[in-house]
């Protein structure tokens, strides 16, 4: 028999097997989750993955009693085969949640899928395939804040249809000066619309203050890919500062020698005769007044 290390070491406890509500939802007859320590180590991970198993708007940031409403604060409070109503942030809705029967879905025409015509070489992004079909997680770093590490977060996908909803959600684990009002990319690109969100970016959440250039994508928790990448964009756009700084003149060409002698050629600063008026004088004749000009 080989060994199995100490005994304190080995987590012996079984998987807990509990039925969810949604609250102040009359026709949701429960899910059943399995939580096992692996995956819900913390009261705070079985909350993210009740946001995914249960479709909360918002996400899920409360435990209730389905009968009494009282409110579950821990893990151990948690009974095998015990029933638990899910919530945002919304106080807990009565309802007889244990009795609730099931609706039969109802038949819905099948809608066809639109396809490219076959002439036409457009490629659908999948991302675009799949907008609002799932969750959103990224990571999330706090503006000015260099060496806070970035946060998880996880946006159910019923959030996304709100950008205020999606600041909001991150709001709730990213402290900025005066709240999250902004966010940004890495490297200072505003973004205005969840169709911008790509799974397992990151970005910088802000208040109502500008973002604050600082290289966010060193940090150790950013993959080395995603730091080269940014590392590049910034060498690119520091080299083509110092180009403009220098006001290099614009590109002048290739004149022959043949070509610059011609009176068709005009000559740098060369003089030119003009005309600046016409004087009739005493004997009715019109005299020209020529001066030189540059």
């Amino acid at each position: 028999m080989g060994w199995r290390g100490p005994p304190g070491l080995v987590d012996s406890a079984p998987a807990k097997a509990i039925v969810v509500y949604r609250n102040g939802d009359a026709f949701f007859a429960g899910r059943r989750c399995v939580l096992s320590r692996r995956r819900a180590a913390t009261f705070e991970a079985l909350l993210d993955q009740l946001t995914e198993q249960v479709e909360v708007p918002f996400g899920v940031r409360r435990l209730f009693t389905p009968t009494r409403g009282h409110r579950v604060l821990e893990l151990q409070a948690l009974q095998a085969g015990g029933k638990y109503v899910a919530a945002g942030r919304e106080p807990f809705k009565k309802l007889d949640y244990i009795h609730i029967v099931p609706r039969k879905p109802t038949k819905m025409r099948k809608l066809k899928e639109i396809k490219p015509v076959v002439h036409c070489d457009m490629i659908v992004p999948s991302r675009w395939q799949t907008f609002h079909r799932t969750s959103r997680h990224v990571n999330v770093f706090t503006n000015g804040r260099l060496f806070i590490p970035p946060v998880k977060i996880i946006i159910p996908k019923f959030t996304l249809t709100e950008w205020n909803s999606v600041l909001a959600t991150i709001g709730e684990k990213v402290f900025p000066l005066g709240g999250v009002r902004k966010l940004f990319t890495m490297n200072g690109h505003l973004l205005d619309n969840s169709k911008d969100l790509q799974d397992n970016h990151f970005y910088v959440a802000a208040g109502l203050e500008t973002f604050k250039y600082f290289p966010y994508w060193k940090s150790s928790k950013v993959p080395s890919e995603v730091q080269q990448k940014y590392t590049d964009i910034e060498k690119y756009s520091r080299r083509k500062k110092i180009e403009d700084s220098q006001g290099k003149e614009p590109h002048k060409y290739n004149i022959s020698r043949k070509e610059q002698d011609s009176v068709f050629y005009a000559k740098e600063g060369k003089k030119k005769m003009l005309v600046d008026s016409l004087i009739p004088n005493g004997a009715g004749n019109v005299d020209f007044i020529i001066f030189n000009g540059r």
